[in-house]
């Protein structure tokens, strides 16, 4: 099967857990997870047979989906139900934390996966990486909270707009991070060209 191929397949990988968020937000529970996990076992079987490999998101999207379903089924707006985005951001987190830890990083797995000319330089990946995890664990704890001891109200805020906002200014931060990071790193190869350079 063409390499190009099997590349541009692998954003087909989020389709599911898309479909199961679409669904739970307009329509009833079950049907949100019927739709995601139909979905979701229709992909992973298309990749196996086409591939004879099945991506780590596919395979993470089909359990997610399956445990969010079930928080939802114990409380339609109960506190399990509120602790969905909580226990979602400290479960992503932590799967992102186990692949950095074995050496390579789910952000890096999704690059290679995109049909790019040119991609970003590894140590860049990983940066973002890191604080990404950093991210979906704090405001996985941050929604914990909210969910447990502020109102349906303050949750349902965080949930939406407020959800964005902290995005935001994690993308404002990465920004200029990332400018930081790309000066550094030119400075560094501008130094390593001079000593070459000057070397007798």
């Amino acid at each position: 099967m063409d390499k190009q191929f099997s590349k541009s397949f692998f954003l087909i990988s989020f389709l599911p857990a898309i479909a199961y968020w679409y669904l739970d937000e307009y329509y009833p529970v079950r049907v949100a997870i019927t739709g995601g996990l139909a979905l979701a076992i229709l992909e992973i079987a298309a990749e196996k047979i086409l591939f004879k490999h099945v991506h780590t998101i596919s395979k993470a999207n089909f359990f997610l989906i399956l445990f969010l379903g079930g928080l939802s089924l114990l409380g339609e707006e109960g506190v399990w139900f509120r602790l969905q985005p909580a226990l979602t951001g400290i479960g992503i987190s932590s799967f992102m934390f186990y692949r950095i830890k074995v050496g390579r990083g789910l952000l890096e797995e999704f690059l290679e996966g995109l049909p790019l000319k040119s991609k970003p330089p590894l140590f860049f990946v990983t940066s973002m990486e890191r604080h990404l995890t950093y991210y979906f664990f704090v405001t996985g704890l941050f929604m914990a909270y909210v969910a447990i001891f502020e109102s349906v109200d303050t949750w349902i805020f965080f949930k939406t707009i407020g959800n964005y906002i902290l995005f935001g200014v994690f993308y404002i931060f990465e920004i200029f991070w990332s400018r930081k990071l790309a000066k550094d790193y030119a400075r560094a190869k501008r130094e390593k060209e001079v000593l070459t350079s000057t070397k007798p």
